[in-house]
């Protein structure tokens, strides 16, 4: 029997991904902040992510398209309503359904974010060179669709 110590696997790719996505959201979430936005949280993403910015979308079509449970999705839209970014208005097709719809405070908020997020890109772009981040994504992208969750050429997750 060997007695060599047995070196682990390096760590978990989701994890490293993780932390960059929480190191990204922490610098969003600064400079939204200083773009007028102070009150948006990392929890708001399964809306802003995700939500058709031109028509709206149901409760249920965020809470599929973000992987988030219509419980945590429904507590962000409520939240989101309350400080004026986000309107519930009744569904044309289904009586019973709500369409969550961004209010122009909202659309702002959006349009900010991922023109921060395209900064904050181009930061580590700047730090680390332009083939490395586009590396990343690029494999993100793939991964994502391997997987079934369907990006567009952007990374934005489709809507199912």
């Amino acid at each position: 029997m060997s007695t060599e110590p047995i070196s682990p696997p390096p760590r978990p790719l989701p994890a490293l991904l993780t932390e960059v996505k929480m190191a990204a959201v922490r610098k969003l979430q600064s400079r939204l902040a200083d773009a007028g936005h102070p009150d948006i949280r990392e929890g708001f993403g399964c809306v802003f992510g995700f939500i058709d910015m031109q028509h709206g979308s149901r409760l249920t079509e965020l809470a599929e398209r973000s992987g988030f449970t219509k419980q945590a999705v429904g507590e962000a839209v409520t939240e989101l309503e309350r400080l004026g970014y986000v309107t519930r208005l009744p569904d044309p097709g289904d009586k019973r359904a709500k369409i969550i719809k961004l209010t122009d405070w909202g659309v702002d908020a959006v349009l900010k974010g991922r023109w921060l997020f395209a900064e904050i890109e181009a930061e580590w772009a700047e730090q680390l060179g332009a083939e490395l981040p586009a590396g990343l994504r690029e494999a993100a992208t793939k991964i994502a669709a391997l997987e079934g969750a369907p990006v567009d050429a952007a990374g934005r997750r489709q809507a199912a």
